[in-house]
């Protein structure tokens, strides 16, 4: 497990998380350490975006390029070059798919193992200020500068419906099992029913909100221009918990589980992470696991687990819900999988114009990686005929 954090001064942080228990009794706890692990000075610009998959950490930056980090071998893995502005969103669909927001309107859908654009979709006619895919992948939300929400029919690979909104949207996010979903606007939340598609509610923070995650189907944390997370229960619209969590603004928070405990991580832009692990009951504030000063201002945050890479390619495998059904999911994963199948015909074109770039002159490591392998088998075997010949 590593904690990625991007920053104003340019840099990717990495911290692995070791475990170790106390010395003591039977009953006795584990002690989280983050151990810094690595500095990735990628970007020309503060960094606005980070995410996360099984082998990758991509970054988005105010020099409008996202750049990729192989977090396996720990290398630079090149740029992806496309977007004209700041990159304000990314998001990982499972292992194969990589979804981009820029101010320039656009939307990228990338495959994340060749690193190529297979579509690129002008979304807003203002900035694209943020995204979020159902948990199903068939369809997706975002958010804009032109004052609308917009739905996204990711099995036709088009627009589904626009909302007007009458205010600038800066978060727009799925619940887990994609029955509802949030829009922020400003200090407010706005709580959506899928079935019905309108406000169900609407929860009022104390102040601008800067980040949000989801800790069940019902229950948000939510962080903001202050010391403070709360805990919100979106069908009695009430704050269940809070938490003095940094001394100065929480930038960003997200949560989730592993076998033991589930987790939420803060940061903040006091230079802190910090992990805290969440009790059964979401009336009770968590308790700190660990935390980590980093000296700088902070600004996005992921977390890398350290998981068998998905061997299946098509859309909803890696992010579907544990409440689908097997015979759901397969149809899912049917439908999904046909629209990338029409997303690469349709955008051979588009393909052609983007990718990963690096300097001109040498070939992109994402479409070399096995041929560079074969070419080297083919030379040892070679060399190994003729010392039999010699002989």
């Amino acid at each position: 497990m590593e904690l990625v954090a991007g920053c104003y001064e340019q840099v990717l942080f990495g911290f692995a998380i070791r475990r170790e228990p106390d010395a003591g009794g039977e009953h006795r706890e584990q002690k989280w350490t983050a151990v810094a692990d690595f500095t990735h000075h990628a970007h020309t610009a503060s960094l606005s975006a980070v995410a996360v998959n099984s082998r990758f950490v991509v970054t988005g930056s105010k020099d409008e390029t996202i750049h990729i980090y192989d977090m396996k071998k720990k290398i630079d893995h090149g740029a992806l070059v496309h977007h004209n502005g700041t990159i304000t969103c990314l998001k990982f669909y499972g292992n194969r798919h990589l979804i981009s927001g820029a101010e320039d309107g656009l939307i990228c859908v990338w495959d994340a193992k060749k690193w190529e654009c297979l579509k690129s979709i002008k979304a807003h006619k203002g900035h694209v200020t943020f995204l979020s895919i159902h948990p199903s992948g068939k369809l997706a939300l975002s958010v804009g500068t032109d004052k609308t929400l917009r739905t996204w029919n990711l099995v036709e690979g088009r627009s589904a419906f626009i909302k007007n909104i009458k205010q600038n949207a800066h978060i727009v996010e799925w619940s887990p099992r994609g029955e509802r979903y949030i829009v922020v606007i400003l200090n407010k939340i706005n709580v959506y029913q899928l079935d019905t598609a309108s406000v169900s509610g609407t929860i009022t923070n104390e102040k601008r909100i800067s980040s949000v995650t989801f800790l069940s189907e019902s229950v948000l944390a939510v962080a903001g221009d202050e010391e403070v997370v709360r805990f919100f229960d979106c069908d009695s619209l009430t704050c269940v918990c809070e938490f003095k969590a940094h001394e100065n603004r929480v930038k960003d928070i997200l949560s989730f589980e592993d076998p033991e405990h589930h987790i939420i991580v803060t940061a903040s832009s006091d230079g802190f992470i910090k992990m805290w692990k969440l009790k059964q009951d979401k009336k009770v504030p968590p308790s700190l696991l660990c935390e980590v000063k980093t000296n700088a201002r902070l600004t996005c945050l992921g977390v890398w687990l350290d998981r068998v890479t998905d061997t299946q390619e098509s859309l909803p495998s890696a992010a579907e819900p544990s409440a689908v059904s097997k015979e759901q999911s397969k149809i899912n994963k049917r439908e999904a999988g046909d629209v990338v199948q029409e997303e690469e015909r349709q955008s051979k074109s588009n393909a052609k114009k983007c990718g990963l770039t690096g300097d001109s002159n040498k070939p992109t490591k994402g479409n070399t990686v096995v041929s560079t392998k074969k070419r080297k088998m083919v030379e040892m075997l070679e060399k190994k005929k003729r010392k039999k010949k010699k002989t």
